[in-house]
């Protein structure tokens, strides 16, 4: 068969794949809507710019318009001036930058085109972005882990985001899409780089991709024709040779370039390939070949757009043609620009000699200089404007972009295996659960954003373990019902099993096989092929990358906070291609960015403005600040120190005291599921509970009077006090701690002390014995009998003397015992049981130090008078202190990222992490006013917003009358809106070092940036 009749052949086919893809694409609606905003490509004959500049032109001009030199920001002024000097002397055509940074980008580029005669076209080979070669920008997957993407308007999005950059940044051409049809798994230099391995799927993204960008009049270039996917040698370092026939390539590899063509492709870049069947002669390769170039492409394909050559510097050509003779080589065989030439003059003075001898003609010469100036035009570089450097990174790195990165890997993660619906997690509390990070020797973002959710053992295989150590590991591990092992340090070397070691072969395998496995690997899906036992792993989550926003969202993922829709976009041993499992996102918080929920940045930074100047007037050593808007969470930052020395800073592993936030925390939601189980009625009086209250003048509170502070209960007794000596003269020198009572009474709040107080004989010991086993703090404990003293001290204090809304501890008191009483377990163990253990709320307990290393607990103060030492890990209440660290109004702990999700349970009715606590009417009953006739804003243990919003009421003005929330004596607030979806966590040791005048209340910090949160993510207008 005659080459001539294969053409006419492949064009009879070509027309029928067009209209087949055609047919799949149109059936993919979101694929089609966005053709009409792209920008075609097209050639006109002439162009009144183009034909005015084309004829001032000298031949050395136009020859010198088809050179691209390469560029590079983070090199010497050396470079700087060479390659200034061929702008100036040669008047070359373009430019292709390297690596560098935007900026020192930015002003070269600005230089080089004020040498230019003739305005320079600016390219950057950049398939995933800016940050394939510029640092400081923001990162976006390569094309595989986009391959995964089912929602096809996010590939549209990224291929516009891509032009928008390139604009800001004066390029005007980029080296992408790859349309590779990565076929041969072991390619050793496409493989991520494409977006799969069937020609339909990645003809529809490289077409979104293309039209995305040219959109923005960016120049696209798709590569590496005639096609690289069936390679095994990398031809930056050798000539790959493909042995496919031509009917191979016509219905393969050619599939996308037809299509795209058919859309008004801009630009092909053509490989250096060895393809026997498409050009016989001998050591023909593409980029150099006329039949590959101009009868395939330019002929055969109806390609008008610009040709360019691959880098001529690469081993798969440079080893065959001296510098010089690539370049007319290149010319020869029909292409446009030639990228990276090694030598410019030299290149220049060959060409010119080829054109004198007969081998180059200027005509053809003319016509790739005409579509280069034409591809200035077309792309607005010959009206180009110096670029400008202010707010350059902060343009680029806008919400837009940040946010688009995080869609477009929320959207690739693939969950290849789910045995079980074991993913997203759930019940937290019904299973141990270790980490085992392989690859790395420390905790890096994936282990940190999980334990975010849980926290957990974690362990370290190294990679190359030796059979002792994996042995040992696996013992410890087969203890644990599941297991989380992230692969991570992984390459895309197939040559060098992508970076996988036996070791880990070994242990993942068998690890597989001896407990519940959760595998995440965050590398190429053909690293995946290495492991024989997967089908053994309860699930299988591929991350194809291991950066850390992916380290981010695939712990996200595993935990449900976010869903999964990705599918895989290349045929495996173990999987399918398009396999997939579709898993729900909204379980849990969500940790985003700001502009996810469209919060004001400019808003929000007033946060950090008020707060560090807080830390600077002592009000407080640091801070930890946490809110979610409708499950995800914007903002997490932790300001300062645990304490002023500045040597411990505050992070958000750092577990506060929280104080009377303990009221909603934790008695209120053991009062909602007790309440739930029919074991109390809210209108039940105290006394049929505890009947030492039958003949008290309490015997007829109920739970609601008490959760409302509507009880007539004494607002504070000051237990410790009554187990001090104090001097009895009342003229000596007095010392106010803010929270103690008169000489004579146990109930009040405003005392002066001596300072030479002492406790009383046998109320304390230094260490536990028969009877002194309750610890009030380290080293002390208290008389265990001490216990009936408090319980009789409130029920002998006098009722107030009307009913009126009254804050007071002491009803939680009483609630502590009633919910011991019919749970008949420890308070602090029944709802770590209910609640905080399969909330995943870690840190959320009574008693820290029983779990937690004292160091990542906040100190609370420094007392002088009472315990004597700084209260560290054990709480500050006294009267809770004196019960041994529990009670129904004081003792939890926690971090603000474990507060807020109670606090988001709480907004989310009653249901959190797939899994239902109490019901919606229950949460409701709790949050609702129940005396709002009497001027009682309370709700059953929330505090409540003012009626009429005042500056004296406990929240800021922006939230609405559905609010709900707490704050406590040590700094804690919190505060949730149902009409908004917004909550709040504010948690601080404003105490420390000891307890002076309240400056965070009284310059009301927590309320003012509860309302900066609330106008920030509050629609303007």
């Amino acid at each position: 068969m005659s080459f001539s009749h294969t053409l006419r052949d492949v064009r009879k086919k070509a027309g029928m794949g067009l209209c087949l893809l055609g047919l799949l694409v149109a059936g993919r609606t979101t694929a089609q809507s966005y053709l009409a905003s792209a920008m075609p490509w097209t050639v006109p004959e002439t162009h009144p710019w183009v034909d005015s500049v084309f004829r001032q032109m000298t031949l050395d001009d136009k020859i010198a318009q088809l050179f691209m030199v390469a560029a590079y920001s983070n090199r010497d002024e050396q470079h700087v001036r060479e390659t200034g000097r061929l702008i100036s002397t040669y008047h070359i055509g373009g430019l292709i930058f390297f690596q560098g940074g935007p900026v020192r980008q930015a002003r070269q580029t600005n230089y080089y085109q004020s040498l230019s005669k003739v305005p320079l076209l600016v390219a950057i080979d950049g398939e995933w972005g800016l940050a394939m070669r510029l640092d400081s920008v923001v990162t976006y997957p390569r094309q595989m882990m986009l391959g995964a993407i089912q929602d096809d308007r996010l590939i549209f999005r990224f291929g516009q985001e891509v032009g928008r950059q390139w604009r800001r940044m004066g390029i005007h051409v980029n080296f992408a899409p790859v349309v590779d049809i990565n076929s041969n798994p072991d390619n050793p230099v496409i493989n991520n780089r494409a977006f799969g391995d069937r020609k339909t799927d990645i003809a529809r993204k490289s077409l979104l991709y293309m039209q995305g960008m040219q959109s923005m009049h960016i120049l696209t270039s798709a590569k590496h024709f005639p096609g690289h996917g069936d390679t095994q040698v990398d031809s930056h370092l050798g000539l790959p040779t493909i042995g496919h026939d031509y009917a191979h390539f016509d219905t393969l590899e050619f599939f996308p370039y037809k299509y795209l063509i058919n859309r008004y492709l801009s630009g092909v870049m053509v490989s250096h390939l060895n393809v026997p069947e498409l050009d016989p002669a001998p050591g023909s390769i593409a980029s150099v070949s006329h039949r590959i170039v101009t009868d395939i492409l330019r002929d055969s394909l109806h390609f008008d757009g610009v040709i360019y050559t691959d880098a001529l510097n690469m081993k798969g050509l440079s080893d065959h043609y001296a510098p010089g003779d690539a370049e007319v080589a290149a010319l020869q065989a029909g292409v446009d620009v030639l990228v990276m030439p090694d030598n410019v003059p030299l290149a220049l003075a060959k060409i010119k000699e080829a054109i004198r001898d007969g081998r180059l003609s200027e005509e053809q010469i003319g016509r790739a200089c005409r579509r280069v100036l034409y591809a200035k035009v077309w792309s607005g570089a010959y009206k180009q404007q110096p670029v400008a450097t202010e707010h350059l990174l902060e343009d680029l790195n806008n919400a837009s972009a940040r946010m688009l990165a995080r869609d477009l890997v929320s959207a690739g993660i693939t969950v290849l295996q789910n045995r079980n619906e074991v993913l997203p997690l759930k019940d937290l509390d019904q299973q141990r659960m270790a980490v085992v990070l392989q690859g790395v020797s420390s905790p890096n973002t994936f282990l940190r954003t999980l334990q975010r959710y849980q926290e957990t053992d974690v362990y370290y295989l190294p990679p190359h373990a030796t059979s002792a150590q994996i042995d040992r590991l696996l013992q410890t591990l087969s203890g644990y019902d599941l297991v989380i092992s992230g692969i991570h340090d992984t390459n895309y070397r197939p040559a060098e099993a992508f970076g996988i070691t036996p070791q880990q072969i070994e242990f993942t395998d068998r690890l597989a096989d001896s407990t519940r496995l959760v595998l995440a690997f965050f590398g190429i899906p053909y690293g995946l092929s290495q492991f024989r036992n997967l089908h053994a792993c309860e699930a299988v989550v591929l991350s194809y990358q291991d950066q850390v926003l992916i380290q981010d969202y695939t712990a996200q993922l595993i935990y449900g906070a976010i869903p999964a829709t990705g599918k895989l976009p290349v045929d495996l041993p173990q999987f399918r291609q398009r396999s997939g499992y579709s898993l729900p996102g909204a379980w849990r918080l969500k940790f985003s960015i700001p502009e996810e929920v469209h919060a004001d940045p400019a808003v929000l930074k007033q946060i950090d403005e008020l707060v560090e100047q807080s830390i600077k007037q002592h009000v407080m050593p640091g801070c930890q600040i946490l809110a979610a808007k409708d499950g995800v969470v914007f903002f997490n930052r932790c300001y300062g120190y645990l304490t002023y020395d500045k040597k411990q800073p505050v992070t958000d592993q750092t577990i506060y005291d929280l104080a009377s936030v303990t009221k909603i925390a934790a008695s209120v939601p053991a009062l909602m599921l007790l309440t739930e189980d029919g074991k109390i009625g809210l209108d039940d009086p105290l006394s049929a509970y505890l009947p030492e209250l039958a003949e008290s003048d309490k015997c007829g509170m109920t739970f609601v009077e008490v959760l409302s502070h509507f009880a007539r209960l004494q607002p504070y007794i000051n237990f410790y006090f009554n187990t001090l000596t104090v001097p009895s003269d009342p003229e000596a020198p007095l010392f106010h701690t803010g929270r103690t009572s008169t000489y004579t009474l146990p109930i009040g709040s405003n005392v002066y002390l001596h300072r030479n107080i002492s406790p009383k004989a046998g109320y304390y010991t230094a260490l536990p014995d028969s009877l002194h086993h309750t610890e009030v703090a380290d080293g002390l404990y208290v008389l265990d009998s001490f216990r009936d003293t408090i319980f009789q001290a409130i029920t002998e204090s006098p009722l107030l003397t009307s009913q009126v809304y009254k804050y007071s501890d002491m009803g939680y008191y009483y609630i502590w015992r009633i919910i011991e009483q019919i749970t008949g377990e420890p308070f602090q163990t029944y709802i770590r049981r209910k609640v905080y253990a399969p909330l995943g709320a870690s840190t959320m307990c009574f008693h820290p130090l029983e779990m937690f290393d004292k160091q990542r607990i906040a100190p609370t103060e420094n007392d002088v008078y009472f315990r004597r030492q700084v209260v560290r890990g054990t709480v500050n209440d006294p009267g809770a202190a004196l019960l041994g660290g529990v009670c129904g109004h004081a003792g939890l702990f926690a971090s603000a990222g474990d507060l807020a999700k109670l606090m988001q349970l709480y907004l989310n009715g009653g249901a959190y992490g797939g899994r239902h606590y109490f019901s919606p009417e229950t949460v409701h009953e709790f949050n609702t006013p129940h005396f709002p006739e009497q001027q009682n804003r309370r709700g059953l243990g929330f505090d409540k917003p003012l009626p009429e919003y005042s500056d004296l009421g406990p929240v800021c003005e922006g939230a609405s009358l559905s609010s709900f929330g707490h704050s406590g004596f040590t700094g804690a607030y919190t505060w949730a809106d149902p009409e908004n979806g917004l909550l709040y966590v504010f948690l601080t040791n404003r105490l420390y070092p000891d307890e002076r005048e309240n400056l965070l209340a009284k310059q009301s910090i927590r309320t003012v940036i509860h309302q900066w949160i609330v106008d920030a993510v509050t629609p303007k207008g």
